[in-house]
C-alpha cells in the first residue's frame, strides 16, 4: 500500500510538473491585429531622437526658460499632457515624450545589457535627451510613474533637475514588482504567456481610465482614441511585458528627505489610483515641498482640470524667481 501511495505521488509531482513547465507553451499567442507603423500614426508635430539606441518620440512647444519635461504615468503617452503643454509653452521650453514601452517610442525586443524598460533605463532617457537637446537644467513634471522616474533623476541628477512637480506621484506603494517574483516572471514560460496578460490592458482599458477621472462623464470619443492609439503600434503588448519583468520596487519612501530642491505636489481629491492621502504625506515627508489640492479631479488632474492645475504651477513658479 506505501509503495502504492509513493508511487501514485510520484505520477502526481510529475504531472504537475509537466503542467507548470509545459502548458504555458500550450496557450496560444495570436498575433495583435490591424497594426500600424509609426509612420502612419504620427502628427505632423512629432519628432524623434535617438536615446540610447531607442528612438525616441517627443514634442515640443515655446521656447526660452525654464525648461519643462513632461514625463506621462503608466498606460499613457504624451498624449496625457495635451491640456496644458500651450499653458506652459508660454512661460518657457515644454517637452513631452513617450517613456519606453508606451506611446510611439521603438519597443525594441532584442538588446545588450540591462534592459531598455527598467527603472535605470528610463532615468537614463530623460539625461540622455536633457543632453542631445543641450539643456543644462529642466523642471521635471511627472504623473504617476512618472513621478517615480523624475525622483530618481533628481536622486541621481540633482544638479540637473531646476525643480519637481509631482502629479499623483507613485511613491509609497505599487510601481514595481516585488522582488520574490522577478525569477518567475522572467521564465520562458511567462514569456510566452506574457504579452497576453499585457494585452488586458486594451481590454480593461476604458474602466481604467473611467476609474482615474473624477468625472468620467469628461472622457469624450476623443480622448479614448487618443488612449487607444498607442495600442496599434507592433508589438506594444511585448514590450509592456518586458517593462513588467525590468520593474521594480523604487525604494523611494526611504529616500525623500535627499530630495531637498523645490517641489510642488499636487493631487485631486478623489484620486482612487494614488490614493490622494499618499500624495499628502509625500508633500509632508519631502524637505522642500508645496502641497496643491485640486477639488472634484482625480488621478489626472492635468487633464481634467487643467486651469486648476496651471494656476497651482503658475503659484509655485512664481516662488523659484
Amino acid at each position: 500500500m506505501k509503495k502504492m501511495f509513493l508511487r501514485i505521488t510520484g505520477i502526481i509531482l510529475i504531472l504537475l510538473i509537466l503542467i507548470i513547465t509545459i502548458g504555458p507553451f500550450l496557450i496560444p499567442v495570436p498575433p495583435l491585429e490591424n497594426t500600424k507603423t509609426i509612420e502612419e500614426l504620427k502628427d505632423a508635430d512629432s519628432k524623434f531622437i535617438e536615446l540610447n539606441g531607442v528612438n525616441v518620440h517627443y514634442k515640443t512647444w515655446g521656447e526660452g526658460e525654464p525648461v519643462f519635461i513632461l514625463l506621462h504615468g503608466f498606460g499613457a503617452s504624451l498624449f496625457s499632457w495635451r491640456e496644458v503643454t500651450e499653458p506652459l509653452s508660454k512661460v518657457g521650453t515644454v517637452i513631452a515624450y513617450d517613456r519606453p514601452a508606451f506611446g510611439l517610442t521603438e519597443r525594441p525586443l532584442e538588446w545588450e545589457g540591462e534592459s531598455p524598460y527598467g527603472p535605470q533605463a528610463q532615468v537614463d532617457i530623460v539625461i540622455a535627451l536633457m543632453d542631445e537637446l543641450k539643456i543644462e537644467k529642466a523642471i521635471l513634471v511627472g504623473n504617476s510613474a512618472g513621478g517615480t522616474v523624475s525622483m530618481q533623476v533628481a536622486l541621481q541628477h540633482p544638479e540637473r533637475v531646476q525643480a519637481l512637480i509631482l502629479v499623483d506621484a507613485a511613491v509609497y506603494a505599487g510601481g514595481g514588482a516585488p522582488a520574490w517574483s522577478r525569477s518567475i516572471l522572467k521564465t520562458p514560460q511567462m514569456n510566452h504567456v506574457g504579452p497576453l496578460i499585457a494585452r488586458q490592458l486594451q481590454a480593461q482599458g476604458t474602466e481604467f481610465l473611467k476609474t482615474a477621472f473624477h468625472d468620467p462623464s469628461k472622457i469624450t470619443p476623443e480622448i479614448f482614441a487618443g488612449y487607444q492609439k498607442p495600442l496599434q503600434v507592433e508589438n506594444w503588448d511585448k514590450a509592456l511585458w518586458q517593462l513588467t519583468v525590468a520593474s521594480q520596487e523604487s525604494g523611494l519612501a526611504e529616500r525623500l528627505t535627499e530630495i531637498t530642491m523645490p517641489t510642488l505636489v499636487i493631487t485631486g481629491d478623489d484620486d482612487r489610483i494614488v490614493p490622494t492621502e499618499q500624495s499628502l504625506r509625500l508633500a509632508e515627508e519631502l524637505p522642500n515641498a508645496t502641497l496643491s489640492v485640486i477639488a472634484q479631479s482625480g488621478h489626472l488632474p492635468h487633464e481634467e482640470s487643467p486651469l486648476e492645475f496651471m494656476q497651482a504651477v503658475t503659484e509655485f513658479l512664481s516662488t523659484l524667481q
